[in-house]
């Protein structure tokens, strides 16, 4: 599977668009849409919309795949985009951990999906960017699509 559109368009709404070099909020070097800078880059310049969009496409791609990687049962393309999403955000260390993963794997969806807001919290408190972004994810995960995962088990 790949990230669809409205994997794209997610990761963009929260993350934001900055043309120059920033920390985020874990003090790593980040430009575009939440790219986290790789050891080889440079970005003397401000970045063009084009470049962020390059960018994006090869997180997301790499976010992707970790997910099919953790991911032993079929997903939706709405439930593998939200995933898509969290692991972008996160890390996909963080899936692979998670009870979400566990619960996915033993085909319990609904539980699954709704271990997504679980995970809003920023040095141990809530956040509220963190849990707004959670409930988008779970409300793409319930999105009413054709799915092998619609069903709670």
């Amino acid at each position: 599977m790949q990230p669809s559109n409205t994997a794209l368009e997610l990761i963009k709404s929260f993350e934001g668009f900055r043309a120059r070099l920033y920390r985020d909020v874990a003090g790593h070097p980040t430009i575009g849409y939440g790219h986290r800078l790789l050891p080889h880059e440079s970005f003397p310049d401000d970045l063009a919309t084009a470049q962020a969009e390059v960018l994006l496409k090869a997180d997301a791609a790499r976010a992707a795949e970790a997910v099919v990687q953790l991911v032993q049962i079929p997903l939706s393309q709405s439930q593998f985009d939200a995933l898509v999403d969290f692991v972008f955000n996160l890390g996909p260390g963080r899936l692979a951990t998670s009870t979400l993963l566990r619960l996915l794997n033993q085909r319990c969806y609904e539980a699954a999906g709704n271990q997504l807001l679980r995970w809003d919290r920023a040095d141990g408190q809530e956040n509220e960017g963190l849990r707004a972004r959670r409930q988008a994810e779970l409300a793409l995960w319930q999105s009413p699509t054709a799915s092998p995962g619609r069903e709670a088990v």
